[in-house]
């Protein structure tokens, strides 16, 4: 059993790929070529973004939105404490001072009650200016953008919304990675969205900052002369045959597959309804891309045992993730190792992924249910 089958979806979509693969070849256009474009355009389309620019890698596509809006020295940046590394990295590589807030337990991502609180406190103690909110969505499930972007607004934040693993959810029909002042994900081949090796997009509707960054991401080059460079740059382009694999990808993204993994999700929390266990429910109006389907494993649980139990029949499982943010060693003997987030330490604790894909079939979900239950 594959953790997330993408072995299967090659299969089913070889044809198509295998195509937009020799087309790339035949062309010689490695490096920014037609399909890069084409895809931009759909990517935008889908989302609902004026400006789509793809980039190297989800990470990238963090650091130039904090390069775009000049971020450095001095600025408080506002990220979760349960979310993957790059979303404090990217702030703190730039010079900022990542500020990181606990999570809501029933969600994982950021607890805008908590974030105003943070905010404030930065504010009040003047060390530093708080500049950016970094609202992650985690799992595949949107952050709740409609208490987060009040809160941007009120105190004259940027929103940068770190899309990576919430690419295709929804809030009220809006689309993921449309929320932010500029939005961001990634396409590494596990994300609900992926290609076959690293990749990354930035949307926005703003055109100067979408001009900024178009600039930035290939070495600070002026308009389309690529040997007049104005400003200090990143070398980040997605790959032409990447962008050729993405194609099919994001039409059968549309067309089934996120409606496939809400199937999958609805089958995990049928067949785990009597088990005790904390199970990933969205609420009224948000609809999750499930890049993981994520429980929370009872008091007292020996994680490691039922890990090593799932695995003897054959059920791969992953712990996202095992240390809060400002407890990771890049943040000791700083002031971003302050914080205090007890929600975030109990799920890292506690937080346990299944098997999550388009492709799960439900006789595998309730063989996957029948043997956690029981290592339970």
């Amino acid at each position: 059993m594959q953790f997330r089958d993408l072995k299967k979806q090659y299969e089913v979509l070889k044809t198509d790929i295998d195509s937009e693969i020799d087309e790339v070849i035949a062309s010689s256009g490695f490096i920014s070529g037609k399909k890069v474009k084409e895809l931009e355009e759909k990517l935008a389309e889908y989302v609902g973004a004026k400006h789509c620019i793809t980039c190297a890698n989800g990470t990238d596509a963090l650091t130039l939105a904090l390069k775009a809006w000049g971020i450095g020295v001095g600025d408080a940046v506002f990220v979760p404490d349960f979310t993957f590394f790059s979303s404090g990295e990217c702030p703190a590589a730039e010079g900022a001072t990542p500020v990181f807030v606990d999570v809501c337990e029933d969600t994982f991502n950021i607890d805008p009650e908590k974030l105003e609180q943070a905010i404030i406190k930065v504010k009040n103690e003047g060390r530093y200016i708080p500049k950016v909110v970094v609202a992650v969505d985690l799992f595949g499930l949107p952050a709740d953008y409609t208490k987060i972007k009040p809160i941007c607004e009120k105190y004259g934040l940027f929103l940068l919304e770190d899309g990576a693993q919430g690419f295709g959810g929804e809030i009220n029909g809006k689309k993921a990675c449309s929320f932010g002042d500029i939005s961001t994900t990634s396409f590494f081949p596990a994300k609900p969205l992926g290609c076959y090796g690293d990749g990354g997009a930035v949307f926005t509707d703003n055109d100067e900052w979408a001009a900024m960054i178009r600039s930035l991401a290939v070495h600070g080059k002026s308009g389309e002369d690529k040997y007049n460079n104005i400003r200090l740059g990143l070398n980040s382009r997605l790959d032409t045959i990447q962008a050729g694999i993405l194609l099919p990808k994001l039409k059968a993204f549309k067309e089934y597959e996120v409606t496939a993994v809400n199937t999958v999700a609805g089958w995990y929390n049928k067949y785990l309804a009597d088990s005790g266990l904390k199970l990933p429910v969205p609420k009224a109006g948000f609809l999750s891309s499930w890049a993981q389907y994520t429980i929370i494993l009872p008091d007292g649980a020996d994680r490691p045992r039922i890990q090593v139990l799932l695995k003897e029949k054959e059920i791969p499982s992953m712990v996202y993730y095992i240390k809060p943010m400002h407890l990771q060693g890049a943040f000791q003997n700083t002031d971003s190792e302050k914080a205090d987030c007890p929600v975030t330490e109990k799920l890292c604790g506690s937080v346990l992924s299944l098997p999550m894909h388009p492709y799960l079939e439900e006789e595998s979900v309730k063989f996957i249910c029948e043997t956690l239950k029981s290592s339970l």
